[in-house]
């Protein structure tokens, strides 16, 4: 056996289904290239285990094999010779010159999509986390961030190229921007259409290239955008800002994901469209009633009755000073009225509250 694709995932033979795809996300998540300690050879070994083991068919055959038979990794021999069929992807090639290897999927989704389909280049989708209070949730606001990413040139807009400067048919695609490669193999030989790498796909090259991308037509900048939180926002919600994400030369920007987070705050919490509390007061309010000054989540002070005999968590409500809506209303804020008991009592309240007893309170 090559590899043990279990030892990879850091699992048990014997392990779930869940199991394997819990594993693989922590994996997977942990040495992503993108991140800093991103480890690509690692992330690689990590997508290829999780191939074969997160297949049931797959993981049938490799537990009984020791290897996959369905083309999912390299298969190579040599042209002319008896030698065994290496299906670790690193054979000695495939008739296509010394140390070349072949990938069955890649011949057989060249084969079966029509080598000549053409598909738009797409830059990478970026997202970002943004804190911010609880008042801003529940009426929105406005955060400037500034981003480090892959951004169209400046100077050229990302033409490639210095202004005023001429373009030329590029001669190695013949101005198509894609290049015919032929790939031979067990199978025989297979032809498929990529990229040009001289002029990256555009099929033209200036005859000046941009001083500052150096013809990429894309360099890394810093860019500050304006994020605008809607009203009402929940904790956890992602924002979406299209084509915002990293530019691609000769192509359409990622996306960018802005995922809020939302301070918890010591005297509001949200249920739904309303906001909830706490109020404390004392046994004598609760006996008597009595009005409180109640602050709410905009600022603005109102005053709040208590009636009478009100019991331990009740709860009173007070319209319209809740979670604002896209429809333009307005949740309620919620008051549970929580009764104050002293731990230590004066003779005077003591001598109160006895009388109080006697008379059955």
């Amino acid at each position: 056996m090559d590899k043990n694709y279990y030892d990879i995932l850091g699992i048990a033979k014997s392990a779930s289904k869940d199991e394997v795809k819990k594993a693989y996300r922590k994996l997977a998540h942990k040495y992503h290239p993108d991140k800093n300690k991103g480890d690509d050879k690692k992330f690689k070994e990590i997508n290829e285990a999780y191939s074969i083991l997160g297949n049931d068919k797959k993981r049938a055959e490799y537990d009984t094999y020791g290897r996959v038979f369905g083309g999912e990794r390299g298969f190579s021999g040599q042209e002319g010779a008896s030698s065994g069929w290496d299906f670790g992807g690193a054979g000695a090639g495939a008739g296509a010159g010394a140390g070349a290897a072949w990938d069955l999927n890649d011949i057989f989704e060249n084969f079966f999509t029509g080598s000549g389909a053409r598909q738009a280049k797409r830059g990478r989708d970026i997202s970002i986390d943004l804190e911010i209070s609880f008042e801003e949730s529940v009426f929105g606001t406005e955060r400037k961030v500034l981003l480090s990413k892959i951004s169209p040139c400046g100077k050229c807009s990302g033409s490639g190229s210095e202004p005023g400067a001429e373009f030329k048919k590029c001669e190695f695609c013949r101005g198509s921007g894609r290049v015919h490669e032929t790939r031979k193999s067990f199978f025989g030989s297979f032809t498929s259409l990529r990229e040009c790498g001289k002029c990256r796909g555009k099929g033209n090259i200036p005859s000046n290239a941009c001083s500052s991308c150096k013809g990429a037509g894309v360099m890394p900048k810093k860019e500050e955008i304006t994020v605008n939180t809607p009203p009402g926002i929940r904790d956890g919600e992602m924002i979406k800002f299209p084509a915002m994400g990293e530019a691609v030369s000769n192509g359409v920007s990622g996306d960018l994901y802005v995922k809020i987070h939302v301070r918890p705050h010591p005297v509001f919490k949200r249920e739904g469209s309303n906001i909830l509390m706490d109020l404390d007061i004392k046994i004598s309010d609760a006996l008597l009633g009595a009005e409180k000054e109640i602050r709410t989540v905009d600022g603005s002070t109102i005053k709040l009755k208590i009636p009478a005999g009100i019991t331990f968590g009740e709860v009173l409500r007070v319209r319209g000073k809740g979670i604002p809506s896209r429809s333009g209303t307005r949740g309620d804020l919620m008051i549970r009225v929580l009764t104050r008991v002293p731990k230590k009592l004066s003779r005077t309240a003591k001598k109160l509250v006895e009388e109080l007893r006697e008379q059955g309170l």
